[in-house]
């Protein structure tokens, strides 16, 4: 499967008011011309405040999708312009919640390999300026794709991309995404989803979710 890269996008650090605490975040991110250079920890000039939670080489790059946005703007009443959930990369083709974890993106000479879901947080609510929006992204099940980076490269807006299935039995990224707001885990099923190229958060999480029982 080919599909294209519709935008890139950078972000710079800048306050984000939450409830009332000022943080400073990265998730403002904006489309960027030209070639962007892509290295282990994402695109360069792209800043990552909160690195507890977000960046890190599994989850290097944030990438959303046309069809998604198709869905928001059903749910908004307008379409969000590029870079409004603090994504790096706009895809033009697939719906990020039926793409399996281990799936891999060819840009030319960059290669990624999807390894979590995107989990709705405070900072993306007081971002999009609405205290509820953490429930209504996780309601709409469009969580977009995290990826790490198999091989460095450059990337920009018109880039064919080229789609390689993920192993065989690997969850689809709704299916870990469900698995957060899941009140009962299948142990089994857990276990199963070590096997697969899953983010090192996303391991830890599932560990931990095992040892609740």
């Amino acid at each position: 499967m080919t599909l294209r890269i519709l935008s890139v996008q950078v972000g710079r650090p800048a306050p984000v008011q939450i409830g009332a605490k000022a943080v400073t975040s990265g998730i403002d991110k904006r489309p960027v011309p030209g070639r962007v250079p892509l290295g282990e920890l994402g695109l360069g000039g792209d800043h990552v405040l909160d690195t507890r939670h977000h960046g890190g080489p599994d989850q290097a790059v944030y990438l959303y999708t046309a069809p998604d946005y198709d869905r928001w703007a059903e749910e908004l009443g307008e379409r969000p312009a590029p870079g409004t959930f603090g994504e790096n990369v706009l895809l033009g083709g697939l719906e990020s919640a039926e793409v399996g974890i281990g799936t891999q993106l060819d840009f030319g000479d960059a290669r990624l390999e999807v390894t979590a879901a995107r989990i709705p947080c405070a900072t993306l609510a007081a971002h999009m300026g609405d205290p509820a929006f953490a429930k209504r992204f996780a309601a709409l099940r469009r969580p977009g794709l995290y990826a790490r980076v198999l091989r460095p490269g450059t990337l920009g807006e018109g880039d064919a991309v080229t789609v390689s299935a993920a192993p065989e039995g690997a969850p689809t990224v709704g299916e870990v995404f469900d698995l957060w707001f899941a009140r009962r885990r299948d142990p089994e099923r857990l276990r199963a989803l070590l096997a697969y190229p899953l983010a090192a958060r996303l391991r830890d999480d599932i560990e931990g979710w095992l040892k609740e029982g």
